[in-house]
């Protein structure tokens, strides 16, 4: 039993360092084929723990991660497919606040880099994230999905 649970113990550790580690390779203003490769791996590997180990919570913010990685890469196929999966985690199962302000969000961004930018599908998933901003509760939080949807903004 407590094997077990010193075993889980260490596989949230690395779920969590893997997804701060994925941020670090996010921030860089410049990457080279290495550091791209180990983004898209670490992302992958860190919701494939978070998914043994967290809860619903962590399997759609790990999607929503996921999701932004292949957005800052330009990548659209794999970000949509993502952000869908974020959308779907929280609306079926209730997560609301700031998870699903960027459930919405990252359907948005997914979809403008599909369309080259001209995706009315992605003014509706902005709109909606907009709408889901104003329901968040802490103000910090709110000013940081505001943030990231100012962005997306033409």
């Amino acid at each position: 039993m407590a094997e077990q649970f010193l075993e889980q113990e260490a596989e949230r550790r690395l779920a969590i360092n893997l997804f701060n580690h994925v941020w670090t390779l996010m921030d860089l203003l410049e990457r080279d084929q290495t550091q791209i490769d180990e983004m898209i791996h670490a992302v992958h590997a860190s919701r494939y723990h978070w998914g043994n180990v967290g809860t619903v919570l962590e399997s759609a913010r790990g999607e929503w991660q996921i999701s932004r990685v292949y957005a800052v890469l330009g990548r659209a196929e794999p970000a949509l497919y993502h952000a869908r999966r974020t959308l779907q985690l929280c609306l079926e199962n209730g997560i609301g606040d700031f998870d699903l302000a960027f459930a919405y969000e990252a359907m948005a961004r997914a979809l403008k880099i599909d369309a080259r930018g001209e995706a009315p599908e992605s003014a509706h998933y902005l709109s909606l994230a907009y709408q889901a901003a104003d329901n968040i509760k802490e103000a910090e939080d709110r000013q940081i999905i505001l943030g990231d949807l100012a962005t997306l903004a033409d």
